[in-house]
């Protein structure tokens, strides 16, 4: 496939998203205060991003969280949340849109979303819409990370630092071994478990790629047996100590950048979009997938 893509063009517009989303992270809004216990939910790339951020405020001392995806979220009043956070793109997500709806009146619920033309704001109590991250791609790229951003913006982190590396990102020199591999395990630690996850399905999505991904301090309890020449090992964020030498051993790539993990995604998001080209796919529109997945309801009976 040659010319621009959806997907080239919205991942390189991701620092000026980023930049709107920090501005209404840290304004305050709807998204739960400090204190209270959050369940948060998503599919796919925003179950991951539900990962990050349930990370990321339960190690800054805000508040139990606890992510879910949105098909197995066990949201009974005997677990006593205060209020649900789903995250969704499209706004038609059937699994998102079903527990909104279970729990309508029951739990206080807020939706940080793509599109807010669509039935997840009418089921919401409060929304917080990012239209300017909206997507032509089915693979997602910008809204995930915008959405990542605009969280740790409300969690009270300074991301300046994060959209420089961002930047930085988009033309940081892309190795032939990473486009050419045959195969990738990707890890984090903490709140980079959930980048590692999404790095992982953004490869698989747009480039049919094999890959994997681990909690870091994981990678050693067997996983690591995949690892050969030919192959990456990819880490977000500080690797563990010995991993580097481990990994060296099998003969494997090792992969660990300084940039703020977020921004890394940036590069992973870029790697899988060459992928494809080299494969000749198209990553707006990977086999099998769609830009949401919406099921048929039970019929009455």
């Amino acid at each position: 496939m040659t010319g621009t893509s959806y997907m080239e063009q919205e991942l390189h517009s991701q620092p000026e998203t980023w930049q709107e989303a920090a501005r209404i992270g840290a304004a305050g809004g709807p998204l739960p205060k400090a204190g209270a216990r959050v369940a948060v939910v998503g599919c796919g790339t925003s179950w991951f991003m539900a990962q990050s951020y349930a990370a990321l405020r339960e190690g800054a001392g805000l508040g139990v969280t606890d992510p879910f995806a949105a098909s197995e979220a066990f949201l009974g009043s005997d677990r006593g949340y205060d209020a649900v956070v789903a995250i969704t793109r499209s706004g038609t997500t059937t699994e998102v849109l079903r527990v909104l709806d279970a729990v309508k009146g029951r739990i206080p619920t807020v939706t940080i979303i793509g599109d807010p033309g669509t039935p997840a704001v009418e089921l919401s109590d409060e929304t917080v819409a990012l239209p300017f991250a909206d997507e032509k791609s089915v693979v997602q790229t910008r809204f995930a990370t915008t959405a990542l951003t605009l969280l740790r913006a409300h969690l009270g982190e300074d991301v300046t630092g994060s959209v420089r590396d961002a930047q930085e990102a988009l033309s940081a020199h892309l190795e032939p071994a990473w486009v050419e591999a045959e195969q990738f395990s990707f890890l984090g630690t903490g709140w980079t478990y959930g980048l590692a996850n999404e790095a992982a399905l953004k490869m698989r999505e747009a480039s049919q790629s094999w890959t994997e991904s681990y909690p870091a301090m994981e990678y050693r309890h067997g996983p690591i047996a995949i690892a050969a020449p030919g192959r990456v090992t990819w880490v977000f964020g500080p690797a563990p100590e010995g991993l580097e030498a481990d990994v060296a051993r099998t003969g494997a790539r090792f992969v660990c950048h300084a940039r703020d993990p977020l921004a890394d995604l940036i590069l992973v998001q870029r790697v899988a979009l060459e992928r494809a080209r080299a494969r000749g796919l198209d990553p707006d529109n990977p086999r099998s997938l769609t830009r949401s997945v919406m099921l048929k309801e039970p019929a009455a009976t």
